[in-house]
């Protein structure tokens, strides 16, 4: 059987086929074009970004009842009185915790307060309980505001100048602060000098 020659490629024949700069040029930018569009082009469902916050589940945690806990202050018999509350996750457990100001409940004069920090188990049915107290009543202070705002209390304080200062009259105010560090509360005066009322 005879075979026909093969005709050998001449110089024009393959002019077509070399690689020149600006072919590269042209194959580059049309993969950028088509790497770019899928970049852009995602699909409707899928896992969320990693820098998304996760999405709680079920019932949402609430705050302990400043009402329903039990607090270590002696009123020597009378009832005690909580008279504000603010809530907030302080320790970034992703649970709020309540920080109550509650005194003796004496009818007269100006019955200095305690300043308390409440948890309470998740688990239902469980009682709040107190697991700090930020100021206690020996310093005979009066809390007259209280915020909790990001993972710190804030509360003004009144107070007195000296022992000939009449005790329904406070003639001192401080703003301190506590913040929860290195597994305890650390207070922050914000203004070191108290002022006069």
């Amino acid at each position: 059987m005879l075979h026909t020659p093969a005709t050998l490629a001449t110089p024009d024949t393959l002019a077509h086929t070399r690689t020149r700069p600006l072919h590269w040029l042209a194959t580059a930018t049309a993969m950028a074009a088509v790497i770019a569009a899928a970049g852009l082009v995602q699909p409707a469902t899928g896992s969320p970004a990693a820098t998304e916050a996760p999405v709680a589940k079920g019932p949402q945690a609430t705050a302990p009842d400043a009402a329903a806990a039990t607090y270590p202050l002696d009123c020597k018999g009378a009832p005690q009185a909580v008279t504000a509350t603010a809530h907030g996750d302080l320790d970034g457990d992703g649970r709020p915790e309540t920080v109550a100001a509650v005194r003796c409940d004496a009818g007269s004069g100006t019955p200095p307060h305690a300043l308390y920090v409440l948890t309470q188990a998740p688990a239902e049915g469980s009682s709040p309980r107190v697991v700090a107290t930020l100021l206690d009543t020996p310093q005979r202070q009066t809390v007259t505001e209280l915020t909790v705002r990001d993972r710190t209390v804030t509360a003004s304080l009144l107070g007195y100048s000296g022992p000939e200062v009449p005790r329904c009259c406070p003639d001192k105010k401080q703003l301190s602060k506590w913040r929860w560090s290195d597994g305890k509360f650390r207070q922050e005066l914000t203004d070191s000098a108290a002022r006069s009322v």
